[in-house]
């Protein structure tokens, strides 16, 4: 019941005849947090769909799933890292479902564009000296992956192997280039 400027929650009652007076549950404390963070959720949604109804209904989506599954007297940070796990999920789901993908295609083409700095022969040098320690197979992978941008799936094509596993290939080589002495 919505009383008007100037006249007491009694007046109205009088002429509404039996009104009553309704009391909301008062919103615990996460979700109270939960819901000023959402306004960063909607800025960082929007920030990556690019467009106000698509970033609007995403972070519904993303109240109407984390706010009821919220834990009661968690930290502020503990909510808001909360809510943004979810925003990254319902993103995901999202681009998925747009460019008709699966999650994990997704995830595997996502890059960080990495700002342009002045080139340096000393990475370039480091990185060729990481790879000629590494067994043939683990170089070719990694060069594959990362010097040369292909995806899981060429890179099976071109070892003629599985995706899974280039994927354990991958990890190996990894772990081995993680290994490689320089100072040697």
């Amino acid at each position: 019941m919505t009383i008007g400027p100037g006249r007491s929650q009694s007046e109205a009652q009088g002429e509404e005849g039996a009104g009553e007076i309704l009391e909301l549950p008062a919103a615990s404390s996460s979700t109270a947090i939960a819901l000023d963070e959402l306004e960063l959720v909607y800025a960082f949604i929007y920030a990556r769909v690019g467009n106000r109804p698509d970033a609007e209904d995403l972070t519904q989506q993303v109240a109407m799933k984390a706010i009821p599954r919220l834990r009661q007297g968690a930290p502020a940070s503990a909510i808001r890292g909360y809510l943004f796990a979810t925003a990254r999920s319902v993103l995901g789901a999202f681009w998925s479902t747009r460019l008709g993908l699966s999650e994990s295609e997704l995830h595997e083409d996502l890059a960080m564009a990495i700002p342009a700095g002045p080139p340096s022969e000393e990475p370039a040098e480091r990185a060729r000296r990481v790879l000629d320690g590494l067994s043939d197979n683990y170089r070719r992978v990694l060069e594959l992956r990362f010097l040369h941008g292909y995806s899981l799936k060429e890179v099976a094509a071109e070892m003629r192997s599985t995706v899974g596993a280039v994927k354990v290939m991958q990890l190996r080589a990894l772990r081995a280039a993680a290994k490689v002495r320089l100072d040697g």
